[in-house]
């Protein structure tokens, strides 16, 4: 059956139980980190602050297994060095994209002109180039801050450079000379940008050489998540975030994840892999325009991530409902279920949809 979904976000929690989401997921953490099960709501973070939500960063709980922060998939070691994010083009000149299936954490978002880009988060994994690399957009900053990491991408205007660093995140720019980027001959500026992992990490300041806090909660064994044990079925999901930008997300039992499309065409890296993902969320989010134009005189949207509103997440083939708050900048996306308790992901990697609230929509079924 499929339910289709186009209201604008309603029922949203107030000030005041916004500000009690942090301090509930707290109590769930330290609750899960106390019971020797392994149910949908256990958790790979250790400690939390009951004002933030944010791990402060303490010695993980030694009956705890240790994960990757941005998955929740188990490590032997975790690499110290913070998440790096780049900005990634989702034209259609920018198709196929590299080291897309490589990241942990993408969030799409909409830019001008009815396209997309996303914002991919890198941390247990180094593809050794990425791209094609675009502009920063005023939305980012809302985006990067909980990680408190380093943000790569070509350039920008100003303003939405100057509130990247006032969000806590460290630049790398290749407008300002940075190291890292190359262009190849083979695709037509602008889509001709890529990005060295490598060596965008190795200029992270001396004070970000540590893994970033967890910003999600991950079930502590695959299979236990909040959707894939409590869900109704969702084979698909169809989120339509423009007229021009239509992300399909379908479930591969074989694979054991969602796998995106753009539209009907399967969406697949340079390297000829799958786009896909052990977890897909869905939230409806206020989008203005800014007094800002790009270069052909069209206003360049913000998304409003800080805030609250309704959404969706799905895992292992199965979906809940879910609100989504978040109390500034710095704080992370809370995300939490029916029953106000936070809801807990596959470990594996998310892919986060930004869906406008007045003109996307999307169906689950």
């Amino acid at each position: 059956m499929t339910v289709r979904d186009t209201t604008a976000c309603s029922g949203v929690p107030g000030a005041r139980a916004r500000r009690l989401l942090p301090a509930l997921a707290a109590a769930v953490l330290l609750a899960c980190a106390a019971c020797g099960g392994g149910g949908p709501a256990a958790t790979v973070t250790a400690t939390v602050d009951p004002d933030t939500g944010v791990d402060k960063g303490a010695a993980p709980d030694p009956d705890l297994p240790l994960v990757w922060p941005l998955t929740g998939v188990r490590a032997d070691e975790v690499a110290q060095r913070p998440a790096l994010a780049v900005k990634i083009e989702n034209a259609p000149q920018a198709r196929p994209q590299t080291g897309l299936e490589q990241a942990d954490v993408v969030w799409e978002e909409v830019v001008e002109g009815g396209i997309t880009r996303f914002l991919a988060v890198y941390h247990s994994q180094e593809p050794a180039l990425v791209g094609p690399v675009r502009s920063v957009r005023p939305t980012d900053p809302q985006l990067v801050a909980p990680l408190h990491g380093v943000l790569a991408y070509t350039g920008g205007q100003a303003p939405f450079i100057t509130e990247v660093g006032a969000a806590g995140v460290q630049s790398v720019i290749m407008d300002a000379g940075d190291g890292g980027f190359e262009k190849t001959p083979r695709r037509r500026a602008p889509h001709n940008v890529y990005g060295r992992l490598a060596d965008f990490w190795a200029q992270a300041d001396d004070d970000r050489t540590s893994p970033p806090p967890a910003p999600l909660v991950f079930a502590r064994e695959p299979g236990r998540g909040t959707a894939t044990t409590t869900g109704a079925d969702a084979p698909a999901l169809v989120a339509a975030l423009t007229f021009a930008s239509t992300a399909r997300w379908d479930w591969s039992g074989e694979e054991g994840a969602y796998l995106r499309s753009e539209g009907d065409t399967p969406a697949v890296s340079a390297d000829g892999v799958r786009l896909g993902a052990e977890n897909v969320v869905l939230v409806r989010v206020p989008m203005v325009n800014t007094s800002f134009k790009d270069p052909a005189g069209v206003p360049v949207p913000e998304t409003r991530v800080v805030g609250s509103g309704d959404g969706v997440l799905a895992s292992g083939g199965k979906q809940v409902a879910v609100t989504w708050a978040k109390d500034d900048v710095d704080a992370p996306l809370v995300l939490t279920g029916p029953d106000d308790e936070p809801v807990a992901l596959e470990p594996g990697r998310t892919w986060i949809e930004l869906v406008p609230e007045d003109s996307g929509s999307w169906d689950v079924g």
